[in-house]
């Protein structure tokens, strides 16, 4: 049921942090916002006609609450204002803000957006460090952020698979994303002054662009790159992982992207894991099974019945 602009920002105060907000004709605005919880961590699908939304420093001294929100622009376009940095989102991009410091947002149209929210200390990244991050534009269609803002959206508009026995994994899935990209764009602005994270970085981008590649291996990454294997293993183990768990990870997350869309519905399932280099079936089933939980049939089956569901409805 759509809410007033009262009952919107009612809200929005109680599923994130106290906010003000503001809007040209409250009589005729309409808003919805679908919340799914899980541990400390919220993704939100909001959906308002135009209007600003506000995080005072009063708001901020009544309510102290220290969070992280990663705003995913998928609908019209917004602004955001912190840190004395001002960014323009279109569909697909992304920008982080923090909740301990005044920002401003504005809608001057209606919009959709899908909102992360997570405490502080649930980043492995300093606060202090994070603050260079507030207010930046986090782009969807480059880098990282082509991996990243697909992988959320999916997520947003799939949020049932939160509830299910998938939901701790892919909610930590998000965090691990969020907490790369984070690093990465961090990394980009000091790539200059160090190398070896820039090294880091193209190693990156050329495995999630040869993730479908089955001859894919630690060998042919570190030709690309002209550097030895071990030099390769040696910039993974610096980072906390392996080469081969960092392929597995992007390659698991970009099947079950596949297999909760229903724009792939059509697929067979054994195709969905050759197009992302698994081309044992049985071997697919096992480590996705592993991964999330549930095997790659049953994620289908759920998406499916979801879908049929969510027809009736309508």
């Amino acid at each position: 049921m759509p809410l007033s602009f009262t009952g919107f920002q009612a809200a929005v105060s109680s599923s994130f942090v106290p906010l003000k907000l503001t809007t040209a004709d409250p009589e005729r605005f309409r808003a919805s916002l679908t919340q799914a919880t899980v541990g400390d961590v919220s993704v939100s699908d909001v959906r308002a006609a135009a209007h600003e939304v506000e995080r005072t420093p009063e708001l901020i001294r009544s309510s102290p609450r220290k969070y992280f929100k990663l705003s995913l622009q998928m609908e019209g376009a917004s602004s955001l204002e912190q840190n004395g940095r001002t960014v323009v989102l279109e569909p697909g991009d992304m920008a982080i803000y923090d909740t301990s410091t005044p920002y401003l947002l504005s809608f001057d149209t209606p919009f959709r957006v899908m909102v992360i929210q997570l405490p502080h200390d649930r980043l492995d990244i300093p606060s202090e460090i994070m603050r260079d991050m507030t207010g930046v534009l986090l782009a969807g269609s480059h880098g990282l952020g082509r991996v990243v803002s697909p992988f959320l959206a999916t997520l947003g508009t799939n949020m049932d698979e939160l509830s299910g026995p998938a939901g701790a994994r892919l909610a930590q899935n998000a965090v691990d994303l969020l907490e790369m990209l984070f690093a990465n764009e961090l990394d980009v602005a000091r790539a200059a002054a160090d190398p070896r994270r820039a090294l880091m970085q193209r190693i990156r981008d050329h495995i999630d662009e040869h993730l479908g590649d089955p001859e894919l291996t630690p060998s042919s990454i570190a030709a690309a790159h002209f550097i030895s294997t071990r030099h390769l293993h040696a910039l993974f183990h610096e980072q906390g992982s392996t080469v081969a768990g960092y392929v597995r990870s992007r390659r698991l997350e970009q099947c079950y992207l596949n297999l909760t869309n229903p724009l792939f519905v059509d697929t067979p399932i054994a195709t969905v894991g050759v197009r992302w280099g698994f081309g044992d079936a049985a071997h697919f089933s096992r480590v996705f099974k592993s991964a999330y939980g549930e095997s790659p049939t049953q994620v289908r089956r759920r998406m499916l019945g979801q879908q049929a569901a969510r027809t009736v409805e309508d």
